[in-house]
């Protein structure tokens, strides 16, 4: 299912907004696009919206089964407008956006399925979850200077923090519930990425409605859905695993040659299963047992 922009795919496939939860994929590179479809389709979603350049092909097997979106997902704004004209139609469905070679984990996802997550999650009258985004890097740069490698990847299993998030008034007052949080790459290689995008705290999972506008720094125009956790008790939050930091300091050419390996004492190999991410607290079950 191929459409020439994002208006043509709301104008003439509203109804697939409408059997969720629904997975967009902004495809910025070739790197791993099957593979990243591929998962968040075997993680449940109902509907897997593929945002790419007209230029990249996809396998056939996903001709039909990926709603093709033709976008120039690299442009100012691009995965902001998007995230928000798809919610602004789908309303009432989980949604979830990442990019490729970026990978969802919840909580016991090797036996349940995202539904059955977000569905536990409706009922505790959230509408939006925290995914903290785990960067994974290829383990030999000499063999993978792109960074990425499935089989080689590893994570970071120590170096995560969190600081209070402050209100741009005056008085700069604490939000509550909401917290900004670092670690990975992006911590250990500083020097090399901007402030602003220096958080991997992201509201990837969400509850769309009218009105719902996704913010450059991966929070929404609503405080409520950028909270980590309701009054009351601890929530389900998840990982997204990403070879998308290490990736951009390696294309770079102001780190990649000031990067040899991105290993270091408290690197291990991602055992690509949620018992390691959940054993790391680098995503938590909550209530759901």
């Amino acid at each position: 299912m191929q459409y020439d922009t994002l208006t043509a795919f709301l104008t003439t496939a509203p109804e697939a907004l409408r059997r969720g939860p629904v997975a967009m994929i902004f495809v910025e590179d070739d790197v791993e696009v099957a593979t990243t479809l591929r998962h968040h389709q075997q993680m449940g979603f109902a509907q897997v919206l593929a945002f790419l350049p007209a230029a990249f092909a996809l396998p056939d097997d996903l001709q039909e089964s990926v709603h093709r979106i033709t976008y120039d997902t690299t442009a100012d704004g691009a995965v902001e407008t998007a995230v928000t004209a798809v919610a602004a139609a789908g309303a009432g469905t989980w949604m979830y956006y990442c990019y490729n070679a970026e990978y969802l984990f919840f909580p016991f996802c090797e036996t349940r399925t995202v539904g059955e997550m977000l569905a536990f999650h409706s009922e505790e009258r959230r509408d939006a979850m925290l995914t903290y985004v785990v960067d994974l890097y290829a383990d030999d740069l000499s063999a993978y200077p792109d960074a990425v490698s499935l089989d080689g990847a590893h994570l970071d299993r120590s170096g995560y923090y969190a600081l209070a998030r402050t209100a741009p008034a005056a008085n700069a007052a604490q939000k509550g519930r909401q917290l900004d949080f670092y670690g990975g790459l992006r911590w250990r290689f500083e020097e090399h990425v901007p402030h602003e995008r220096r958080k991997i705290d992201r509201i990837a999972l969400f509850r769309a409605k009218p009105g719902l506008t996704l913010r450059g720094d991966h929070t929404f125009s609503d405080e409520e859905y950028n909270t980590f956790a309701c009054p009351w008790h601890h929530n389900i939050t998840a990982a997204i695993c990403s070879f998308r930091t290490a990736k951009a300091l390696k294309s770079n050419p102001g780190s990649t040659y000031a990067i040899d390996t991105f290993k270091w004492h408290n690197s291990a190999p991602f055992e690509w299963h949620s018992r390691q991410l959940l054993d790391l607290g680098l995503m938590e079950p909550g209530q759901w047992f």
